[in-house]
């Protein structure tokens, strides 16, 4: 069989995304040239590597093989450039990275310190819910994840780097400012925004409730933290959501943090990393750095949590 690395560059992309349209627009290329190459290959090979599947496509038995393949060799060329790289002193690759969207907060500048370090390596980051970033870690489309508390039914190697507290937040004015002890069953009276059906904060939240055999007023759901800020801040109602959604400066924020029992809720932020995986040398490059920079994290969002917590002496 005859083909080219493009060939298999544009077939590698197609399958991950399951998308000619959106396989195009990552690889710039018009989704005819796309569609052109994928039959090309497909020609070569003598089987057919997509199934139409409703609106969008599936692997076929030979896809799904092929596209195992094309890791493995991608994976295995990307390791010798790699270390072609560091005998010439340098880093060099694209780092693949899944991330929860609550991460945005912090992942961001991690990524500036990063390539700023290391200018040779690209950075391709996925922002997504915990559902579709467990569904991509079964599938091992990226080098690394970062997500609160790794699954216990997915094999993956996981170590926590920074803490990440649920916090009840409140609009300015509001009446349980300054109260302190605030008990469950007072907290469930308050109107309650919260993120939307399949959100770990969502779960969270539900089960500290019926842990308490309490049964909360959701007013609202909404997809994102910033949504739920404005809400609040708008008198709509309460929520519980990540202290590093909080705002450097509280008073930007125009949100009250509640001193309520049981709260903050703790849990950790994990890199993970699927078992069968084993990291590229830009991966382990970026867990590296992620470990040492996870000191100066923990105390930065630390002091963040604290003045919240004090402007209002909560």
């Amino acid at each position: 069989m005859k083909f080219t690395p493009h060939q298999l560059r544009v077939f590698e992309c197609v399958a991950r995304r399951l998308s000619v349209t959106k396989a195009a627009q990552e690889l710039s290329l018009s989704q005819s040239t796309v569609s052109t190459q994928i039959k090309l290959l497909a020609d070569e090979i003598g089987l057919p590597l997509f199934d139409p599947a409703g609106r969008s496509i599936a692997l076929t038995e030979a896809g799904r093989e092929l596209y195992a393949t094309a890791q493995e060799m991608f994976d295995v060329w990307g390791r010798f450039e790699m270390r072609v790289g560091d005998l010439r002193g340098l880093k060099r690759g694209l780092l693949r990275l899944a991330v929860a969207s609550t991460a945005k907060y912090v992942v961001p500048d991690l990524l500036g310190l990063f390539c700023a370090q290391y200018p040779e390596i690209d950075v391709r980051m996925e922002l997504a819910s915990r559902g579709v970033l467990l569904q991509r870690m079964r599938e091992a489309q990226d080098d690394l994840y970062i997500l609160v508390a790794p699954p216990e039914q997915e094999p993956c190697e996981s170590f926590p780097f920074l803490e990440n507290e649920l916090v009840v937040v409140a609009p300015a004015g509001h009446a349980l400012i300054g109260v302190k002890g605030i008990t469950p069953a007072r907290l469930a009276l308050e109107r309650l925004i919260l993120r939307e059906p399949g959100s770990g904060a969502r779960e969270v939240v539900l089960r500290f409730f019926a842990s308490r055999g309490l049964t909360p007023d959701i007013r609202m759901e909404l997809a994102s933290n910033e949504a739920i800020k404005h809400c609040v801040a708008a008198g709509l109602g309460i929520s519980a959501i990540s202290a590093h959604a909080l705002d450097v400066d509280p008073a930007l924020d125009h949100l009250c943090v509640l001193d309520v029992e049981g709260f903050p809720v703790r849990s950790q932020w994990y890199l993970a990393s699927p078992a069968q995986r084993r990291l590229s040398v830009v991966a382990q490059a970026f867990k590296d750095f992620l470990l040492a920079e996870a000191p100066r994290l923990r105390a930065q969002h630390a002091a963040v949590l604290q003045r919240h917590l004090q402007r209002h002496g909560t």
